[in-house]
């Protein structure tokens, strides 16, 4: 089983980036070309169902896989990237991270009205940098078709923060 071979292979960090936290660790999968496959497989099976015209990836694990769901998909990549890293004009949105605070931004012409655009990240945690993503592309007149994450952190309870934006929380990996 997929859920299974992920959870074997990510590893955990302890302490980082700060003392407390056990970071999720998934630059081991990406040593596994088969597995990304497998990975954005899977994304695709459990989003065939739901009508996209973009993927936005959040910086900067959101783009690995991201860009990759959005090629097979067949659909534009959207980077959402830290304060001050894209070059053309961007609407920004802050807000607080489990440990700080922090801007992400998007192109202002990233998409047209209307859109309905996936939001994709490598980690579920504690909601507030998907939840700042969702405002985002909502601020822009899209509408945020859903969520797919390589890892959910499910004892966290984020995925109800999210489902004001859309019911579709997709996640590879539950740790519970």
């Amino acid at each position: 089983m997929l859920e299974e071979k992920l959870k074997h292979i990510v590893r955990d960090v302890h302490d980082f980036p700060k003392p407390g936290i056990v970071f999720k660790d998934i630059t081991p999968l990406l040593q596994d070309a088969q597995l990304c496959t497998e990975m954005v497989d899977a994304f695709v099976e459990k989003l065939k169902d739901c009508q996209l015209d973009a993927v936005a990836g959040i910086e900067s694990r959101g783009f690995l896989f991201g860009l990759m769901l959005a090629n097979r998909l067949q659909v534009p990549f959207i980077p959402i990237r830290k304060q001050g890293k894209l070059p053309f004009h961007t609407i920004s949105e802050s807000y607080a991270l489990e440990y700080g605070q922090a801007t992400i931004e998007m192109h202002e012409d990233a998409f047209p009205k209307g859109s309905k655009v996936l939001i994709h990240d490598d980690l579920l945690a504690t909601g507030g940098t998907v939840v700042a993503a969702s405002k985002l592309i909502e601020k822009l007149g899209g509408e945020v078709a859903g969520y797919c994450f390589v890892i959910s952190l499910d004892f966290l309870n984020s995925q109800g923060r999210l489902t004001r934006f859309s019911p579709h929380i997709f996640s590879l990996a539950h740790y519970k």
